[in-house]
């Protein structure tokens, strides 16, 4: 992997022609990317072979291999094929193995729905670390900022809502005052 300065511009060519992009964030979403792949890499042999099934289950190849079955089982079951006997002429036999298959699958999709769900908390959890840590800074920085306005006469550094601002949020304050709201209620 190249390493990017952080004031370099990497070209990223796309179909509408080239267009600059800053070197930090070419190196996170080749992060992200590498992240992806040793996620897979590290994904038990059970993890693999659900989400391959449910990969499966999820495309046109599965809805054509189950026109052709299913159709051709009614076909022949219909008497629509005079050379192939009947073998289950009151549809029993295809509801159950649609009954069954629908179990199965709506497990393997419940699997993946899982895997996914994990994968977004672990990224809510970063989400929320990272707007924390980008908080401080730019409280940080607008007391810094407020200090030197102060100290070089600027008339705006005695904004009262500047010192609100250069206060740090504490989270447990915040998620405390949320706990008691009420969820928001859809409309319609």
């Amino acid at each position: 992997m190249a390493a990017y300065g952080p004031n370099e511009r990497v070209t990223w060519p796309h179909a509408g022609g080239g267009r600059d992009m800053a070197g930090v964030l070419r190196r996170n979403i080749e992060a992200m990317r590498e992240q992806r792949r040793r996620d897979l890499a590290n994904a038990g042999r059970q993890t693999k072979v659900a989400q391959a099934i449910t990969d499966f289950a999820g495309s046109m190849r599965f809805v054509y291999l189950h026109l052709a079955l299913f159709g051709g089982w009614i076909a022949v079951n219909l008497g629509w094929i005079p050379l192939v006997p009947r073998f289950d002429p009151t549809f029993v036999v295809l509801a159950m193995v649609a009954s069954v298959e629908a179990i199965f699958i709506s497990t393997f999709v419940l699997i993946a729905q899982n895997r996914a769900a994990a994968t977004a908390e672990k990224r809510a959890d970063l989400d929320l670390q990272i707007n924390l840590l980008a908080e401080h800074e730019i409280t940080q920085l607008i007391a810094l900022v407020s200090e030197m306005a102060e100290k070089m006469g600027v008339e705006r550094s005695r904004d009262p809502e500047l010192e609100e601002l250069a206060q740090d949020v504490a989270p447990e304050a915040v998620l405390e005052e949320l706990k008691d709201e009420p969820p928001a209620r859809k409309a319609g």
